[in-house]
């Protein structure tokens, strides 16, 4: 059992690094939108304008990053699913899980 909580606490970081991603993207996307409205107004500087476009350059840069940190772990994580499958397969014997599902579905009639 201790293989499958380290597992499963590496599902966890996944899941975390998917939810920091999200909420990275939704910050990038803001500083773009005020870089945006600074720049239509008529009294704003135009480096105040490039700060912002800098700092969402720096914002993107982390994201980038948190990408491939999260498609490497993804992988793995997708291997041991592949890995688990095939190990399944070799030990569940199909007849018995076709015999089992048709039993449910007479019972359901």
């Amino acid at each position: 059992m201790a293989h499958r909580r380290a597992i499963q606490s590496y599902y966890n970081d996944i899941n975390n690094l998917a939810d920091i991603l999200t909420k990275l993207v939704s910050s990038y996307r803001l500083i773009i939108g005020g870089a945006d409205e600074l720049n239509k107004i008529a009294l704003s500087k135009k480096s105040d304008v490039k700060d912002a476009l800098k700092r969402a350059d720096s914002l993107g840069e982390i994201i980038d990053e948190t990408i491939k940190v999260l498609d490497d772990a993804s992988y793995n994580y997708m291997s041991y699913c592949r890995m688990k499958t095939e190990i399944m397969k070799d030990k569940i014997q199909i007849e018995f899980i076709e015999t089992e599902i048709d039993e449910d579905l007479r019972l359901k009639d």
